[in-house]
């Protein structure tokens, strides 16, 4: 969903710039990387991705590294427009293709504050310990994928058995295939419990393996995760695009945003998974067996419910503003 990009007269104070770009640093990002840099020039805040802080091994075309800036970009939208702001966005400007979007953010009476969409979007976590047996019902599934298609993009659920289980198969097959590959696992564990205000604590992983639960990319934890359920209540969407390019991966990342956001209000748990779609031969026969070629698969995430009462996580480390933000 690209707008056309209009000059401002009006203005938003530095204190706006620095808490929409605050707001925007909570987005998911691949391993919690947080790959993006952001440059206000007084006039409109342009998004970089951050290419130091690409997983070189993993995603050697940088595809993680985009979509996690879309859901960046994503998230500076919607906390605009949740501080009373207009936001308009220029998607890859011509020029600089070392740019992926420019903001630029106007006061509007059509937008009232929102503080509950604030909310919102500090309560939005990645929960990796497991669901329950309560299948998301379908017309929910459905209404995700069309939040996610408004970002002109593709999603579909998958939800016939027989899909659920080839999907599972493409999963495990590239997780072996992840596991044996050394540089791989070294580039990942070091994104674990990593000094600093970035990576995945180990205090977020579950504890212990679990047979009835699909598999996961990370090592095990210290979340404590004890109560035995049965995980047939997870559902997957697939995201993608007609090809498989920077401007594709930028509207997946939007999208991812927009679905988390939505499922997050709805009390659902979202939990990306990018390992079958960074093993090429598996992310070809999803696209060709699942989607019937339908489009390109970018991104699939796992949606389900969490055990009700459960005490909220801790967030992951966000980067203090003075090293994303330049002003």
């Amino acid at each position: 969903m690209t707008t056309r990009a209009n000059p401002r007269t009006e203005t938003a104070p530095m204190a706006v710039i620095e808490r929409l770009v605050e707001l925007a640093c909570l987005a998911p990002s691949v391993h919690n990387t947080q790959p993006w840099r952001w440059e206000y020039d007084g006039r409109a805040i342009t998004l970089r991705a951050d290419p130091d802080r690409r997983l070189v091994t993993s995603d050697p075309r940088g595809r993680n590294l985009t979509i996690s800036c879309g859901a960046a970009l994503h998230h500076l939208r919607f906390a605009a427009q949740a501080l009373g702001w207009e936001p308009v966005v220029e998607h890859l400007p011509p020029g600089d293709e070392t740019v992926l979007a420019r903001v630029f953010v106007a006061r509007t009476a059509h937008h009232p504050p929102l503080p509950a969409d604030i909310e919102l979007m500090r309560a939005r976590c990645t929960d990796r310990r497991r669901f329950t047996a309560w299948p998301v019902p379908e017309d929910q599934l459905a209404a995700l994928c069309r939040i996610a298609t408004a970002w002109t993009v593709d999603a579909v659920a998958v939800t016939d058995n027989a899909d659920r289980f080839r999907l599972e198969l493409l999963a495990n097959q590239a997780l072996t295939a992840l596991e044996i590959d050394p540089e791989r696992l070294e580039e990942q564990e070091s994104w674990i419990d990593r000094p600093g205000d970035e990576g995945i604590p180990s205090d977020l992983l579950p504890d212990h393996p679990d047979p009835l639960h699909p598999r996961g990319r990370f090592r095990l934890g210290v979340l404590e995760d004890t109560r035995l359920v049965i995980h047939s209540g997870d559902r997957v969407i697939a995201l993608g695009a007609g090809s498989d390019d920077v401007g594709s991966w930028l509207r997946v990342g939007e999208a991812l945003s927009a679905l988390w956001l939505e499922a997050t209000r709805a009390g659902m748990s979202v939990v990306p998974m990018t390992q079958p779609i960074e093993v090429e031969s598996t992310r070809r026969e999803i696209g060709r067996t699942l989607l019937a070629g339908a489009f390109e698969p970018l991104l699939l995430v796992r949606v389900g419910w969490q055990v009700i009462g459960r005490r909220a996580l801790p967030r992951t480390a966000r980067r203090p503003l003075d090293e994303v933000l330049s002003r």
